[in-house]
């Protein structure tokens, strides 16, 4: 993940003056928030960015099992012997 130096803010900006950090998001489609110098959160613009909200149940079911059969495929090869 790449970060642009523009969105870049500590925390202590976050506690102080959080509405800074969603007009940056509200701009650039993301903030990211530096704790102890490191990234530690990054935020998001919902609209912009996919993060599955309008998935079905079963939607998510489907994609757990793919995940579920992509790790764990030579076992169930092994198991349907």
């Amino acid at each position: 993940m790449y970060i642009n130096s523009d969105t870049i803010f500590s925390m202590t900006d976050a506690n102080r003056n959080f509405t800074n950090i969603a007009h940056t998001v509200d701009t650039s489609g993301e903030a990211v928030i530096f704790k102890n110098n490191k990234p530690r959160y990054v935020i998001l613009d919902a609209d912009k960015v996919d993060i599955g909200l309008a998935l079905t149940d079963d939607e998510k079911i489907d994609i757990a099992a793919k995940r579920i059969l992509n790790r764990y495929l030579d076992a169930f090869k092994e198991l349907a012997k």
